[in-house]
């Protein structure tokens, strides 16, 4: 009989000591382009530590937070968070990014369906923002399953690969969530399951959780 227990993954708060992980995805400079806009040279630890001082030393006036994906074995396989929050005009960017052994797996689309009821319930935020590579396609798919808005195109905004490349902005506001969060939770089902570390917050909810 095949194993039908589901697969789960938890988010914590990014540790120091994830780093050497993210230094060693990011070596990809043709993965590192397709999912980031301001970053073209691969860094060693000591500029990876750097670079990510902000996310991991953050104080409690900080417009970021950054959570590592983990597997149930301890294995880091992604992060994601809120960056440029903001508590006047109540909104903030939403990213993410998982090891290329899980896309299309279930597991950032469940992510980030956390990270917004992180923003939306607990952050009293009322506005996400992204943006993707126009030719990114699990990006597309990932925001078009979540149910976010085109809200316009950055023509040729994107230089990678020789080339420019038009960058796609979305959002979502949080009436908006709320109107797709229960159907998300039927479509994705429960054969995988993201949850916080120590809490009672899972993506899908519990059938009896809060909505």
């Amino acid at each position: 009989m095949p194993d039908s227990s589901p697969r789960l993954f938890r988010l914590r708060p990014l540790e120091k000591t994830d780093l050497g992980t993210v230094a060693r995805w990011f070596q990809d400079i043709h993965d590192l382009a397709l999912f980031d806009r301001t970053s073209r040279i691969p860094q060693n630890l000591v500029q990876t530590e750097q670079y990510w001082e902000d996310a991991i030393n953050t104080s409690k006036d900080c417009c970021k937070c950054w959570f590592a994906i983990e597997s149930d074995s301890g294995d880091l396989v992604g992060m994601t968070g809120l960056e440029a929050i903001s508590s006047v005009n109540r909104d903030a960017v939403v990213p993410v990014f998982v090891d290329k052994s899980i896309r299309r797996h279930g597991v950032a689309v469940r992510s980030v369906a956390l990270m917004l009821d992180f923003a939306f319930r607990q952050l009293g935020l009322n506005r996400i923002t992204s943006y993707y590579r126009a030719d990114n396609h699990s990006s597309r798919d990932l925001i078009q399953r979540i149910g976010c808005e085109i809200e316009g195109t950055m023509r040729q905004a994107w230089f990678a690969d020789g080339q420019f490349h038009d960058m796609v902005v979305v959002g979502m506001l949080k009436q908006d969530w709320i109107a797709r969060r229960e159907v998300l939770a039927q479509e994705l089902g429960t054969q995988t399951v993201v949850s916080f570390d120590a809490s009672g917050w899972s993506w899908p909810p519990d059938s009896g959780a809060d909505t």
